[in-house]
């Protein structure tokens, strides 16, 4: 025997995978590809779903459309069609009729099942030629020779698990089958015995090995319920642990705000602030007088008034002498947000810069050697900032403009940033993505939340329309009538460039074909993300100044673009998109005094797709529409959620079990509350599994 080899009686949770009996190498290497490398990986891969076989009944009660599970003799096989489209079909007979079975594509049925075998079959009734029948049914040969057929006739649930066309579901479900038989006995339990009678939780092995195989609806729900609860739990355990340490570890500078620096700043901002700009605003300055580093996100729709927050807050941090860094994911954005500052700041003694890829070498040293001296106050950039190169003398805020656009270590590089290491800034995170209840509690679980909602004064609302293919035409007649007026018009397309895997019309090629048919006679520009940085400045310069009437554009315009005359959003393939995202590219318009269309482009009305983007043309609430998105697309598409560092939940869903995850948060906060650090005896086991899930820091879901 190999000196690395291990036997079924030194089988433990974190040996490799292909040392299950059954598995070996190759099989091994095709679970790598599902993520599963140990035996605690194996039975942790749960099933996302499990299918009902229900007791058996007699063929002569089937009922059409019913889910049914019959026990019969088979009395004829025939096997017909092409070689490639074999379809197999057979009669089966019990003592009150016969049905009809038919399998396609599977021509290996008629290699395993012969006349007289005795089969157990479960699967939809339907009808064919008069009779019941079953359509590629599961199902399973039974030994004759046994005393009693149906003396294991019972309702089934199959656990059906994420595939392969290599590792089919039921190999997968054998593996595991096995792995527990090997190393049940050491699967431990964490979660204290309050909790788990509080809520009256199964024990975790119990829990693990009834979701895997299940007798009962009952035993499904009751594990599923407290294996969603525990990933929930540990989360936000380690999320509230590590904002709790990093309270009493990390200080920033305090950055009190008089009267007279409040009322100098609000000579800056040129309308009065909204209820929701106020409320927030004396939320961060809270945050900012004290010595703990602010850790909070701002959160508001589209277009209701976040940067003037932020400008405020900057301000404040100005005021006190020390330097302010804000951070854009686009050239556009940022050159829009040094503008619009700018614009604010006319006449001020602010000293600003901006930091983009392309800034040239000259240009970017010199920006360097001011930050480093001090000699500027606030600098706006994208990811030029995150650079090893990038230092300041005394930077105290960090403003982070749509947070999920960065990963995890970016964000933590510019923390680290100040000459004065003991420091840490206080960071600001914005964003115009609406977040949905669950994802502010996970994906942002240690950032203080501040909302902004309704529309500052000044903003129209939105008619929004979905418009189905036998309205193109008039819904060009349209757009043309309002440009006539001196309006100006987006064209968003899903692609750059023709795709031959998409039937979908290319940007490029649909900015040449409007200006030669639809809009003829009107000036249309072209902006996507391959542009040169320098051509996309001149092309929204263009569209900005109004000497283009039409821009063609991808959805680098979804964020920040700020042309109060363009007052048409039409959207082509609006069905190629998720609805927050739609949302974002909606509220382009709409920022000027006159009213603002957005057009769905979509091929019909009816369906998923059609029922989806109704939502937008009800409802111009980005909370709902947030919320709806998630419900259907899942948080990972919502928010790129694995740049957070947030781990993929495996049982648990955002969108179903919103009251689980209050309930592990309040547990969460009660067992800190009453065990800071974790170390009393209750928590040993706590302790451990934090550890072996997260990492010693813990620092999942984290802007430091």
């Amino acid at each position: 025997m190999a000196a690395n080899a291990v036997t079924h009686s030194t089988l433990t949770l974190d040996s490799s995978a292909q040392f299950v009996r059954g598995v070996g190498p190759a099989r091994a290497a095709l679970l790598a590809q599902l993520g599963v490398g140990t035996v605690r990986h194996l039975i942790e891969y749960f099933p996302f779903r499990h299918e009902h076989r229900p007791q058996s009944k007699a063929i002569g009660s089937l009922v059409l459309e019913e889910i049914a599970t019959v026990v019969g003799e088979i009395r004829r096989l025939k096997v017909s069609g092409l070689p490639n489209r074999k379809i197999v079909q057979a009669t089966v007979i019990d003592g009150t009729g016969q049905c009809t079975v038919r399998w396609f594509n599977a021509a290996y049925v008629a290699d395993e099942l012969r006349g007289g075998d005795i089969i157990r079959l479960s699967g939809k009734v339907d009808a064919f030629n008069d009779r019941a029948c079953f359509t590629n049914p599961k199902w399973s040969k039974i030994d004759p020779s046994q005393a009693d057929l149906l003396a294991n006739d019972v309702d089934e649930f199959e656990p059906i698990y994420s595939a392969t066309a290599e590792l089919p579901s039921r190999a997968i479900a054998k593996m595991i089958r096995t792995a527990l038989e090997s190393v049940g006995d050491q699967l431990g339990e964490f979660l204290p015995q309050a909790i788990r009678t509080k809520h009256r939780f199964p024990a975790r092995p119990e829990a693990i090995l009834r979701f895997h195989h299940p007798s009962s609806k009952q035993e499904i729900s009751a594990s599923k319920r407290r294996l969603a609860y525990e990933e929930f739990f540990l989360l936000q355990l380690a999320v509230q642990f590590s904002r709790t340490r990093r309270a009493s570890r990390d200080r920033a500078l305090k950055i009190p705000i008089s009267p007279e620096v409040d009322r100098r700043i609000r000579r800056r901002i040129p309308f009065a602030l909204t209820k929701g700009q106020e409320r927030a605003v004396s939320e961060i300055a809270s945050d900012l007088a004290r010595d703990v580093p602010m850790n909070r996100l701002l959160q508001a729709d589209v277009g209701a008034g976040k940067t003037a927050v932020a400008v405020y807050a900057a301000l404040a941090a100005i005021a006190n002498k020390t330097q302010v860094a804000l951070v854009a994911p686009t050239e556009i954005l940022v050159r829009q947000h040094f503008e619009k500052v700018q614009h604010y700041l006319r006449g001020s003694r602010v000293r600003m810069a901006c930091l983009l890829g392309a800034t040239s070498k000259s240009e970017r040293s010199a920006t360097l050697r001011a930050l480093q001296r001090g000699e500027l106050d606030w600098v706006i950039g994208t990811h030029a900032l995150f650079e090893s190169d990038v230092s300041f003398q005394r930077l105290a805020l960090v403003l982070i403009d749509e947070q999920h656009k960065f990963g995890v270590a970016q964000r933590a590089a510019l923390r680290t940033r100040s000459s004065d290491k003991t420091l840490v800034p206080h960071t600001l995170v914005l964003t115009a993505t609406p977040i949905p209840r669950t994802l502010a509690m996970t994906v942002f679980g240690d950032l203080d939340v501040s909302t902004i909602g309704g529309l500052p004064p000044g903003r129209q609302p939105i008619t929004t329309r979905l418009v189905t293919s036998d309205l193109h035409a008039k819904a060009w007649e349209f757009v043309r009538s309002h440009l006539a007026r001196g309006e100006q018009a987006y064209v968003v397309y899903p692609l750059v460039e023709e795709s031959e895997n998409l039937e979908l019309k290319s940007a490029t090629d649909e900015a040449k074909r409007l200006a030669r048919d639809e809009l003829a006679g009107f000036e249309v520009g072209l902006l996507h993300g391959r542009m040169k940085a320098a051509e996309k400045a001149a092309v929204m310069e263009n569209f900005r100044h109004g000497k283009l009437r039409v821009l063609v554009a991808t959805t680098v315009i979804e964020v920040g673009v700020d042309v109060p005359n363009a007052t048409m959003m039409i959207v082509r393939h609006a069905e190629r998109y998720g609805l927050s995202q739609l949302h974002q590219l909606r509220g382009r318009i709409g920022r000027g005094s006159k009213r603002s269309y957005c057009l769905l482009f979509a091929e019909t009305r009816e369906g998923a797709a059609a029922e989806r983007l109704k939502v937008l043309c009800e409802t111009s609430d980005g909370f709902r529409i947030a919320e709806e998105d998630m419900r259907l697309r899942g948080p990972g598409e919502l928010l790129s959620t694995r740049q957070h560092g947030m781990p993929e939940f495996k049982v648990a869903n955002l969108a179903e079990d919103f009251p689980l995850l209050e309930q592990a948060r309040d547990d969460a906060a009660r067992i800190l509350h009453e065990d800071p650090n974790l170390r009393a005896n209750a928590s040993r086991e706590l302790y451990k599994e934090l550890v072996r899930k997260f990492g010693r820091r813990f620092s999942l879901v984290d802007v430091s």
